[in-house]
């Protein structure tokens, strides 16, 4: 009886085994968000200047997408869109908004002594995300870097939007120094062993600006993007027996200029000497920016490469999904030399073409999908998207239904070189850098600028044969002018927030419905 009891009990808890191994594990996702890096500003986009192998690795042994846009040409909105499934015409958040009200936010000290000065406005914490609706489904969830929706007092801290870990900056604003005085870890505030140095301190009087020691006020001891990765790192291992989301907002390589010295002096080897940042276009000053800078994006795609390697010494490689993009195009000042670098090419270059404007500079962005054995090695997809996309992308990656309402639609198809529909149209409203509006339908795109001046005057291109955006068709095709005039009425809808209210749309409406 008790051998025939044994060989029964391993008999069941084989079957066991084998049903648990046969049991279908959802796949995790990683979603890296660089900080302002520019669609030129990477090896798989033509970049001949800036090292990035991991970058360009998951590119040749993944897809890259050609037409990938972000839904907002800054920071926050962006962030907020890529986690609601909301265009800018709906979403909640349409720019960057510093909550002014609470006194003196851009107060760098201030605000780093005072939460209550610190963050930005807060999504409301009912407000659905993709985030919460892959904790609903087993998932857990993880934000490491940069957040900008919601202050740390506020009811839209991430772990109250779906979020069931969080370590970074919480404030925009905070981020603008590297060498921070503190992040936060969830709702704790955690001091980092660095001085208050306030974005916009110069060099001391006197001091000579062709001498590395003159900047060392700006290199301090916990450099803030390693700090961060660590805790990604510790957050992909802690989590390695269940499905996991990771969202890594770096924020590699928005200014300031601070990067790695042993980074730094590779690339001043390369580029040589070069005329120092003196601080005037603000931020801090860099004895060597052209070299700081493409430190910061080399050291970015290192630590993509150590996430990658983590997974794969986890065992999960062939189950994780890892995406790739940047919340908008390339910036335009604080020492970046956007011109020697090619940052958006083969787009337009520099202020009012890049970052902040709906021009593709600013939001057409680098996006690469990789998924062993699920996406096909050194593939391409011309296939045009959004950030809002990526909501109802995931929830058909796991096989739920998207919710009722968003703005996106999926494009896993396409990920996974399947038959794709494609989108209608993708559109833009931003009310800051003068209010602007976009559409793009096909190859077609209008522009409109200049809204908040009370001007309505629509621009078109045929990004097939002026990807430079600089031949406005707009008097010789005014029936497609009209189509997409049509489009950005519909999809436009008055924000409950005044910094966000574009009026003269609203007069437009107004105007077109007596007609």
């Amino acid at each position: 009886m008790t051998a025939r009891f044994l060989l029964a009990f391993l008999f069941v808890g084989l079957l066991a085994c084998e049903k648990a191994e046969q049991k279908p594990q959802k796949p995790n996702i990683v979603l890296i968000l660089a900080d302002d890096l520019g669609y030129g500003e990477v090896g798989f986009n033509g970049q001949k200047l800036i090292k990035t192998p991991n970058m360009d690795a998951l590119a040749v042994s993944g897809k890259i997408f050609t037409n990938h846009y972000t839904a907002a040409p800054v920071c926050a909105p962006a962030r907020g869109m890529i986690l609601t499934g909301l265009h800018s015409g709906h979403a909640y958040i349409r720019g960057n908004d510093e909550w002014r009200e609470r006194g003196e936010v851009w107060d760098y000290a201030k605000a780093a002594a005072d939460p209550n000065l610190e963050g930005q406005r807060p999504l409301p914490a009912e407000t659905l995300t993709i985030a919460k609706v892959l904790q609903q489904n087993g998932y857990k969830t993880g934000i490491i870097g940069k957040w900008g929706l919601g202050a740390p007092l506020s009811e839209g801290i991430p772990n109250n939007l779906g979020f069931d870990y969080f370590f970074g900056y919480n404030c925009q604003r905070q981020a603008h120094n590297l060498y921070p005085p503190h992040l936060w870890e969830n709702e704790t505030k955690v001091p980092l062993n660095n001085e208050i140095v306030v974005p916009g301190t110069k060099l001391d009087e006197g001091a000579d600006p062709m001498d590395l020691a003159s900047y060392s006020r700006y290199q301090q001891k916990d450099y803030a993007p390693q700090v961060m990765h660590e805790k990604a790192l510790a957050f992909l291992e802690e989590n390695s027996d269940q499905p996991f989301f990771l969202y890594y907002a770096s924020p590699l390589p928005h200014l300031p200029l601070q990067a790695p010295q042993n980074l730094v002096e590779e690339y001043v080897e390369v580029f040589g000497e070069e005329e120092p940042y003196d601080g005037s276009k603000g931020y801090f000053p860099t004895r060597y920016p052209r070299a700081t800078y493409a430190a910061m994006i080399t050291l970015l795609d290192q630590q993509i490469g150590e996430l990658r390697q983590k997974v794969e010494e986890m065992g999960q490689l062939e189950n994780t999904i890892f995406i790739l993009t940047s919340d908008n195009g390339p910036t335009y000042t604080g020492g970046v030399d956007f011109d020697f670098f090619e940052s958006s090419q083969p787009f337009s270059n520099g202020y009012g073409r890049t970052k902040g404007f709906v021009y593709e500079g600013g939001i057409r962005v680098p996006m690469v999908v990789n998924w062993p054995g699920k996406v096909q090695e050194g593939s391409r997809s011309e296939h045009i998207s959004a950030f809002y996309d990526l909501f109802p992308t995931l929830c058909d990656l796991i096989g739920v239904d998207a919710p009722a309402g968003l703005d996106g639609m999926s494009f896993l198809p396409s990920i996974l070189g399947e038959e794709q529909k494609p989108n209608d149209y993708l559109y833009w409203e931003f009310p800051e850098y003068g209010g602007q509006q976009a559409v793009r339908m096909g190859n077609w795109k209008v522009v409109r600028q200049k809204l908040k001046e009370g001007i309505v005057r629509t621009e078109l291109y045929d990004l097939s044969n002026d990807p430079l955006e600089e031949k406005d068709l707009a008097e010789t095709y005014p029936e497609i002018v009209a189509q997409l005039e049509e489009i950005m009425a519909k999809e436009h809808r008055e924000s409950s927030i005044d910094r966000f209210k574009l009026e003269v749309l609203g007069d437009q409406l107004s105007a077109n419905s007596g007609n």
